[in-house]
């Protein structure tokens, strides 16, 4: 990946920050809350939910398995239909083929339908490095660029936002990004919507370029597939002259039969619909109709490495629904900047470790962002079993050392030879027994104090519990 956003610092340091902020924990409490509980009730609309999950999670293992050979056949459905495929093998290299390509049009502005991928690759970032405008045209990215922020919830970028907050923004800076807003702006949500919709309106009509991520890549036939609830994907896809679409190894399904089951999973697991509004498909191009220069950028960046690790791959399954995000417990008082990454929640605490490496203080702290409740494994419309991946990378990150790590072995150590030895044991419970009344309620130092921040140490019996025993149960 690109890098952590400048300045992160590590997950529980960033956290502590996070939850401190009274007004963010009451929009992340309050959109989550409603999201899954109308996901909810969504699913259980259908019979055959679990079946469902079963052929998504199979479906995509099968295609992890055969990756090689289905992105072939996918490059060789798109160049027969007439677009041009580009592989990326990192962010950089991404970077510079996008930034290239916009740069062949003649153009110097694009804009954009809502992508996890050139979130993570920083597109938006490198274009305007080469003197390029990028223009992102989701709603909730919108309000994200104005506001001059950061994502922080993979389906609602701007979650961590209220009505009110939102309005001062788009009152303040939509003049300088073009159209500004109305005189008079409220905060009601249609007035809002009306004010992004004349804003982005003049973009759509201007713009030569579009940029795009995608859903889904289906390899028999070299289609792409693009699902959104506002529309603005739509014109981003069929306006434009040019088309440039960034997409992950992973999105790539073998058939159109295999895409029916993720256009019945996806809608449900992220926005709570039985069908989203806007399902938008292209296959190359045509004489008559939409872009007339179509390239698709296919990019590496770490998936190959994750593909590798038997146990964490299943990451690449994700299908970016955010269901996961919402029923997290961390998630809900921390919020999505406090994971440093475009992929935030206990998706992004599998998947940024790996597709980044844990060399950096945050991934190698974001494995141990979690409770490991497993309510996210409940809810995976793939069936991710997060907490596997999160424990499984925990022995990772100890493996590779460090100061914490090293004092962990050495009291695991201790305490193993203690629990050989019966006498030793024995009378440390009873010394520990006799002075409970001088023992404190926290722990001291950096490293066992952490623990005891948030929680009391357990009151010590007045007796061993073989002491008792002994005197009770002859």
């Amino acid at each position: 990946m690109s890098g952590t956003y400048l300045g992160m610092p590590s997950f529980p340091k960033a956290a502590h920050q996070a939850v401190g902020n009274a007004t963010l924990r009451a929009n992340l409490k309050h959109a989550t809350h409603t999201i899954r509980d109308k996901r909810a009730k969504a699913v259980a609309e259908l019979d055959d939910w679990a079946l469902l999950r079963e052929a998504g999670k199979q479906i995509k293992d099968h295609t992890l398995r055969h990756l090689d050979t289905y992105l072939v056949q996918l490059e060789e459905a798109v160049t027969a239909a007439g677009g041009v495929v580009h592989w990326a093998a990192d962010a950089d290299e991404a970077n510079r083929i996008v930034t290239r390509l916009v740069k062949e049009t003649g153009e110097s502005e694009v804009v954009k339908v809502k992508s996890m991928a050139t979130q993570e690759i920083g597109l938006n970032e490198a274009l305007e490095a080469a003197g390029i405008a990028a223009y992102e045209t989701d709603l909730a990215e919108l309000i994200v660029q104005l506001g001059h922020d950061r994502p922080s919830h993979i389906l609602v970028p701007a979650i961590h936002r209220n009505r009110g907050e939102i309005r001062d923004i788009f009152a303040k800076e939509m003049g300088e990004w073009g159209r500004p807003a109305p005189e008079g702006l409220t905060d009601t949500p249609a007035e809002l919507a009306e004010a992004a919709r004349l804003h982005l309106r003049e973009k759509f009509l201007r713009a030569k370029v579009g940029i795009s991520g995608a859903n889904f890549m289906v390899a028999e036939t070299g289609t792409l597939v693009v699902v959104e609830s506002e529309g603005n994907g739509r014109m981003c896809l069929t306006l434009p002259e040019t088309l440039i679409s960034v997409v992950g190894i992973e999105k790539i399904v073998p058939t159109w039969r295999d895409l029916e089951v993720f256009l019945q999973t996806l809608p449900r697991s992220s926005t709570a619909e039985r069908m989203n509004p806007y399902t938008s498909m292209w296959t190359g191009t045509t004489d008559t109709d939409g872009p007339q220069t179509f390239h698709l950028v296919l990019i590496d960046n770490g998936r190959t490495d994750t593909l590798a690790d038997e146990v964490g791959r299943q990451a690449l399954r994700c299908i970016r629904c955010s269901a996961c995000l919402n029923v997290c417990p961390v998630y809900e008082r921390a919020g999505g900047h406090a994971y440093g990454s475009v992929y935030p929640g206990p998706i992004g605490a599998i998947l940024s470790p790996q597709l980044r490496g844990t060399a950096s203080e945050i991934d190698a702290s974001l494995p141990y962002a979690s409770s490991l409740c497993g309510a996210c494994y409940e809810v995976c419309p793939v069936a991710i079993d997060i907490p596997e991946v999160l424990v499984h990378l925990r022995e990772k990150v100890a493996d590779q050392g460090g100061k914490g790590h090293h004092l962990e072995k050495a009291a695991i150590k201790a305490v193993g030879w203690v629990l050989d030895h019966p006498g030793a044991l024995a009378a440390g419970e009873r010394v520990a027994a006799k002075t409970r009344k001088l023992h404190p309620r926290k722990l001291p130092g950096p490293g066992a104090g952490q623990w005891t921040n948030s929680r009391d140490l357990p009151e010590m019996p007045a007796e061993p519990f073989r002491d008792w025993w002994k005197k009770n149960r002859t």
